[in-house]
């Protein structure tokens, strides 16, 4: 088995040297940190089992680079503080954030150990990164989003309200929905639609005290949407959430009679719409890295940066298919760009793999065309002529191709060719074509 990895965080040398020689001594493979800027570094590379953190460095202060992790999810690991100076409301404010437990120095040795080990068990049963509500972004229409889902989430008690979520595909919705589940507490996504007619006090039971989610709920049928709108009555008596997202006009749809009256009422009452990408651009290079730091670290693939050019086109690029679409185009580049970092290249490689595509079709189409032998008149074949004997080569095709499909009416000629009577007269005449009588 691969030993525990401790990550030490101290500006101090003498402690980083103690701490180390004491967790080497007792098994663990230890990095040291003499600052907030190494230990971002170290911790964007892979995911320690254990960090002990120092509160007071000069770059940063560990609650900060504590703050700045919880921030970005990547807090999946038990973080311990360490002050030779600590007060209670600084102990206080670093558990609220999310670290685990708080040393003060000097340190003793049992001590140490103690909680190192009970860090390590509590490492075990937590899960690694994954994408939150958190990396969605810091613009401003994403905190404003936050601060009322926020609201939402504070006003629960003991009788959650439904919640719908309005975006188009793929924007997000899914992150907003778990951050209306509280911790510990179950989460049910519900993709056999079925169930909703079959059983959907089952449904309530599975989802008891958590959030049951409906991606998009114009999908349902009729049937469906009643036994939805039964859920949603039954759901205080399991004390469970239900969030629906949705990229449709509902009220276009009731009106249409495509969606349920009272369903529609009772999920209006609680209803937020989740910005499209497009909406907070600013957002995509953080979101990037985020994405980015995720593979890493789930998949086990060696760390790269990506260069500002590519963050740049990143940001620049349209985004289509959403958040769904930029998660898709970071793992390609994460899995098929060969530098040691992701450039600006690799980003429109990726980005217009596709458009190659059509490309290299039209072209193939273009060579065609240019390579016929075909006489029809609406076919171009001469090409080493002079511009204006090609030009009236041109016209005459044109003119012969209308004229027959209007049988020789010249007011409907004149119509499609944009010219008065007397100009196609003359223009016909200058080509020396003969209108039949």
């Amino acid at each position: 088995m691969a030993s525990k990895h401790i990550l030490v965080v101290d500006d101090e040398i003498g402690i980083r040297e103690l701490l180390s020689d004491i967790l080497h001594d007792e098994g663990y493979r230890v990095d040291l940190a003499e600052n907030a800027a190494t230990a971002r570094a170290l911790r964007l590379h892979e995911r320690p089992d254990v960090v002990l953190l120092d509160i007071w460095m000069p770059d940063c202060d560990g609650i900060s680079l504590l703050k700045e992790w919880a921030n970005a999810g990547l807090l999946t690991m038990p973080v311990v503080m360490m002050s030779g100076h600590g007060t209670i409301d600084t102990a206080v404010e670093a558990t609220r954030i999310g670290a685990f437990d708080f040393l003060e120095k000097p340190i003793a040795l049992q001590k140490l150990l103690k909680t190192v080990a009970t860090a390590l068990k509590h490492s075990e049963q937590l899960p690694k990164s994954e994408m939150s509500l958190a990396n969605l972004g810091k613009s401003p229409i994403i905190l404003a989003l936050k601060e009322r889902l926020d609201k939402i989430a504070a006003s629960a008690n003991d009788s959650p309200s439904p919640v719908l979520l309005i975006g188009p595909k793929g924007c997000g919705a899914e992150l907003c929905a778990r951050f209306l589940q509280n911790a510990d507490t179950s989460w049910l996504q519900l993709t056999e639609l079925s169930e909703l007619v079959n059983a959907p006090l089952d449904i309530l039971e599975q989802g008891r005290e958590g959030v049951v989610y409906i991606a998009e709920i114009a999908e349902l049928s009729k049937t469906q949407q009643k036994g939805l709108l039964l859920l949603i009555t039954k759901a205080d008596k399991y004390n469970v959430r239900v969030v629906c997202g949705t990229s449709q006009n509902l009220p276009k749809l009731q009106a249409e009679g495509l969606f349920d009256h009272n369903l529609l009422q009772i999920l209006s009452a609680v209803s937020l719409r989740v910005p499209a990408l497009e909406e907070h651009k600013e957002d995509i290079p953080d979101l990037a890295i985020a994405i980015a730091n995720l593979q890493f670290e789930l998949a086990d693939i060696p760390y790269r940066e990506f260069d500002i050019a590519a963050l740049n086109a990143l940001r620049n690029a349209s985004w289509s298919g959403d958040l769904a679409q930029l998660d898709a185009v970071v793992r390609n580049l994460i899995q098929t760009s060969l530098g040691e970092k992701i450039t600006l290249d690799d980003v429109k490689r990726v980005l217009h793999q596709f458009d190659d595509a059509t490309h290299a079709d039209a072209k193939l189409q273009s060579v065609e065309i240019f390579n016929t032998t075909d006489t029809r008149p609406e076919t171009l074949t001469h090409f080493n002529q002079p511009l204006r004997e090609a030009r009236d080569d041109f016209e005459r095709r044109y003119f012969a191709y209308h004229i027959k499909n209007v049988t020789g009416n010249m007011s409907k000629l004149a119509e499609i060719a944009g010219l008065e009577r007397t100009h196609l007269y003359r223009k016909l005449k200058q080509l020396d074509i003969k209108i039949k009588g």
